[in-house]
């Protein structure tokens, strides 16, 4: 039976644990909104307007996250960035106004936009250094940092509802969970993801990682259609996210209490997808997974809204978490096997998509109904298996 190296699973533990400390800290913040709310005397206008700006920092981020990775390395960039999210909690602890909220917040997405590119290029580095695949059960252990987030919150508003406390205690787990991580993070990560020969790539113009490093390139086609996969990807988990309860309830004619349902179908399916996804990869390939996974979020969805009802919506919701959960992922590694910048940008994109998305929804709904709104959503989880047949995903044997 062939033996995992311990190298190997000490470093897949830190750079899970990276994973884990980004979807604990964003969700330790938001699961306080209403607290920050009240503390601040916002309305709901400023309130949206303060969740804007923490996006736009994370998508804003793209130029100095790519300078940064090449000059630091994943490895320090990744502590850096960690470290300074957990400097951001304690600050909106104490946080005096809302101007300055914004700028603490603003802060926030782009310490998260350098965090996610540098841990998704660490991830895709073990990859490639051990040829074995890990990537999904990475991304699964962001969702399990969110769920323990919630329920630390839970646990410690029960006691006292100061934000203080509940903050002054996630800060220092996540300082220590990062500090103790530090020493199995992987120090070559650069000559991993630019160790695949140009001349491999679907695009004859990509340029070498050694061109990469003389500053920002122009994004080629191959990454081009990347970042589209990626962020046409993010729009469907985004918009699942923040429609499907509304369709079950306003649409579907779900009793007000089966109406948090979707979101729960959604998430568990995609939690399960990703801690099986790097099997599925290893056996059929990134490519494969990709475009059968979205295709299949995508016709699920266009089935269950035709045929309308509350099961055939939980069938079709439960068909995208399945099909969309290991999308992200594989366009992760593919993109990382490109160079920093391409990492970059198309984190960038997701981020893009993840933030709009929901937005864009929301408009084709008030304009025509939410049915086509979350038509709009099948849509574009077949583009992405449409953008899928245009990249050249790498396997291990590339390595």
């Amino acid at each position: 039976m062939f033996r995992v190296p311990d190298d190997y699973r000490r470093s897949q533990v830190a750079i899970a644990a990276l994973f884990c400390c980004l979807g604990f800290q964003y969700a330790t913040w938001v699961s306080r909104i209403p607290a920050l709310k009240t503390r601040l005397d916002l309305s709901e206008a400023e309130l949206g307007l303060l969740l804007m700006v923490c996006g736009t920092g994370a998508a804003a981020s793209f130029p100095l996250v790519a300078i940064l990775t090449k000059r630091l390395g994943s490895r320090r960039l990744s502590v850096l960035s960690a470290l300074a999210l957990a400097v951001v909690l304690m600050a909106l602890s104490v946080t005096p106004s809302y101007p300055v909220t914004l700028l603490i917040v603003f802060f926030d997405g782009v310490a998260v936009g350098c965090l996610n590119v540098a841990m998704n290029a660490q991830a895709a580095a073990l990859e490639v250094k051990y040829r074995r695949t890990t990537m999904a059960r990475m991304h699964a252990t962001f969702s399990a940092g969110s769920l323990f987030a919630a329920l630390l919150a839970s646990g410690v508003t029960s006691f006292s509802s100061a934000l203080p406390a509940h903050f002054g205690t996630a800060t220092a787990l996540v300082a220590v969970v990062v500090l103790a991580a530090r020493p199995g993070l992987l120090t070559e990560d650069q000559k991993a993801a630019d160790s695949s020969d140009p001349s491999e790539s679907s695009d004859p113009s990509e340029p070498s990682g050694k061109q990469g490093r003389r500053g920002l390139t122009l994004p080629t086609r191959v990454t081009i259609w990347m970042g589209l996969a990626m962020a046409f990807g993010t729009v469907t988990e985004g918009a699942m996210n923040d429609w499907s309860a509304l369709y079950l309830k306003d649409s579907a004619g779900a009793a007000a209490e089966l109406a948090p349902l979707g979101i729960a179908v959604v998430s568990v399916m995609m939690v399960l997808a990703r801690l099986f996804a790097d099997g599925w990869r290893t056996k059929w390939g990134d490519e494969r997974i990709v475009r059968v996974g979205s295709a299949l979020a995508g016709a699920g969805l266009a089935v269950a809204l035709l045929a309308g009802g509350v099961l055939p919506a939980l069938l079709g919701f439960a068909c995208v978490g399945l099909g969309i959960a290991a999308v992200t992922p594989c366009v992760y590694v593919a993109a990382a096997r490109q160079g920093s910048d391409a990492l970059a940008l198309v984190a960038a994109m997701g981020t893009t998509g993840l933030l709009a998305g929901p937005a864009v929804i929301g408009f084709i709904a008030n304009g025509t109904s939410l049915v086509w709104g979350m038509g709009a959503v099948a849509v574009s989880a077949l583009v992405v298996s449409a953008c899928s047949t245009r990249i050249r995903f790498p396997s291990l044997a590339d390595a």
